[in-house]
């Protein structure tokens, strides 16, 4: 059970950023910083909006919340109102799959980074790494 009413839970729903958020993308362009990765493009017009874009590799980079992407390593399911966040979240993910299967037919890299990866580890090492090798080819 939800502790606030629905019109404040609406509210504070409607404060959640898709862009600029410092967990997240500002987090994400200082990790570009220290790795020397430049050329990228924020709010560039290309197909599923991607966080970052850098053109001449024909990348496209995806940073996805672990709500609203579903993690399978911390996704966790709110218990009021279920069957509207399944639903939800499941369109996310499709849409997803969808944009990433579509920018691949165009020509596209496409790397998609989990915010909790954003933290470090061997996991974003990797994607780091993927990005390198991306930059040349």
């Amino acid at each position: 059970m939800d502790n606030v009413s629905k019109h404040k839970r609406s509210q504070i729903m409607s404060r959640v950023k898709s862009s600029g958020n410092k967990s997240t993308e500002e987090k994400f362009i200082s990790i570009l910083k220290k790795n020397k990765l430049i050329g990228w493009r924020r709010k560039y017009p290309l197909l599923g909006k991607p966080d970052f874009v850098f053109p001449s590799f024909r990348l496209a980079i995806f940073i996805d919340g672990c709500f609203w992407h579903k993690c399978p390593k911390h996704f966790r399911l709110p218990s009021s109102n279920t069957k509207y966040w399944i639903e939800k979240i499941n369109k996310n993910q499709k849409r997803d799959k969808l944009l990433t299967r579509k920018l691949k037919n165009k020509g596209w890299k496409v790397v998609r980074v989990w915010e909790h990866e954003l933290k470090g580890g061997s996991s974003f090492s990797r994607k780091i790494n993927q990005i390198k090798r991306i930059f040349q080819q």
